[in-house]
């Protein structure tokens, strides 16, 4: 038996500067998953702990090809998990509960990778997949918020404003790893890795305890909703309904099409760019790999600012197609890079868009959205095509570099989801506010 109530909503005042900054904050708290596991110290140090060729399940898979077919794995799971809990969430009214539920599952098996090695494999994968799980799930609570406490014209600034400190805090970090890597002596360690193990635990410490700053600040129940019982069936009744609400909004049903094909090459290049340069640029060291890692994140800082910047004069749309135009350029020059600095040029150039992209992606959708309730469950769809994406993108990328042993072709195919995407961009209209969609 269901009882239902509707218990006081929480006062949200869009545009308040502290909601705001705690909301960013998760960014900076979050950002250091992104940064030092997804993309730096842990694909290197996987690369380092496994061999060549991996034998699992019954079969021999080249470790990278492994890897990106385990982050595959986590993000499929997290696209079929996420819409239906976030159904539950907006018709609970418990957002923020979900939110902290997948930030402590990311960081806790964050902390977990500490004891990852080859001799026990699979269990490692597991732990990693369940941090990925968690990263991911957090976030389509977390950007359900937006449009919740920033007004229409200031979405694109404090999406913005998010990825940039998500991009400083992990910088931080990752340099403070980075230092602990190449010198472990000054902190009392051996040269054996043990310092890499460390910055994961860092990791999960970080995630979670500034996550803290957002959780305080962050409303609870904006809507004042309090119900009990048959949450799954409501939660299956809400997304049901979001999902018709949907397919009745041309401009974000052909924003979804663009955005999920333009991301699956954005994500893969972000969680496979290491793997690429360990695999392919002669002579290329691991602290070099860290060291384009953080031109990157410094770059993306003024990219994300920059692109905001770009909207307000172009649109959205328009804004969206320059960067991705960018990103066709960036995977056909990788196809011919051989050295170093090649790498760090196109790195820098990859920091100019990456940042942009993201959080223009991000607040665009959201000004795309109606006048409604439903955020987590609109948001869950954005997350499925973000999700979906990279599974597809991971998985051809794994593919390729099987059937042709070289991720240069890998790379070449992923420009093919730039085009396409700039294509469908096209036949997306301007950004404007949507009339109010009946309860």
């Amino acid at each position: 038996m269901e009882i239902a109530t509707h218990a006081p909503p929480e006062a949200v005042q869009k545009d308040n500067p502290k909601t705001i900054n705690g909301w960013a904050m998760y960014d900076w708290a979050n950002s250091v998953y992104s940064l030092v596991i997804s993309s730096s110290i842990f694909p290197i140090f996987y690369e380092n702990s496994t061999p060549d060729f991996v034998e699992i399940f019954g079969r021999t898979f080249r470790n990278t090809a492994l890897f990106s077919y385990s982050l595959s794995f986590a993000f499929l799971l997290v696209a079929l998990i996420t819409p239906l809990l976030s159904g539950i969430a907006d018709y609970a009214g418990r957002k923020k509960t979900f939110m902290k539920f997948f930030c402590y599952l990311g960081g806790i098996s964050c902390i977990g990778l500490y004891f990852f090695n080859s001799d026990f494999l699979l269990v490692g994968l597991i732990i990693s997949v369940l941090a990925a799980i968690g990263f991911s799930g957090s976030q389509v609570f977390y950007n359900a918020y937006l449009p919740e406490i920033a007004s229409f014209e200031n979405q694109d600034r404090v999406s913005a404003k998010g990825y940039s400190l998500g991009y400083i805090g992990s910088v931080i970090l990752l340099v403070i790893n980075l230092v602990m890597i190449m010198k472990p002596e000054l902190f009392g360690l051996k040269p054996d890795g043990t310092a890499a193990r460390i910055s994961f635990v860092m990791v999960g410490l970080w995630w979670i305890g500034f996550a803290q700053i957002s959780f305080v600040r962050l409303p609870g129940n904006v809507h004042g909703k309090k119900v009990k019982g048959e949450y799954l069936y409501k939660g299956y009744l809400e997304l049901r309904k979001v999902f018709f609400d949907l397919r009745k909004t041309k401009k974000l049903k052909r924003f979804l099409m663009a955005f999920f094909v333009f991301n699956m090459g954005v994500q893969t290049v972000m969680y496979m760019a290491v793997s690429f340069a360990k695999n392919e640029i002669a002579g290329m060291p691991d602290s070099g790999l860290i060291v384009s890692i953080l031109i990157i994140q410094v770059i993306a800082i003024a990219g994300a600012y920059f692109f905001s910047w770009l909207s307000s004069l172009i649109g959205n749309i328009k804004a969206l197609g320059s960067a991705v135009i960018v990103w066709i350029a960036v995977c056909y020059l990788a196809y011919s890079v051989y050295t170093p600095y090649e790498f760090y040029v196109l790195a820098a150039l990859v920091g100019g868009v990456m940042g942009g992209i993201q959080a223009l992606s991000r607040s665009t959708y959201s000004k795309l959205l109606p006048d409604t309730k439903d955020h987590a469950s609109y948001f869950s769809f954005y997350d499925v095509c973000d999700k979906v994406g990279i599974v597809l993108g991971t998985l051809t990328f794994g593919l390729i570099f099987e059937l042709t042993g070289s991720l240069r072709n890998s790379v070449l195919a992923l420009g093919l989801f730039f085009v396409i995407g700039l294509l469908l961009l096209f036949f997306v209209p301007k950004v404007e506010k949507y009339e109010t969609i009946p309860e």
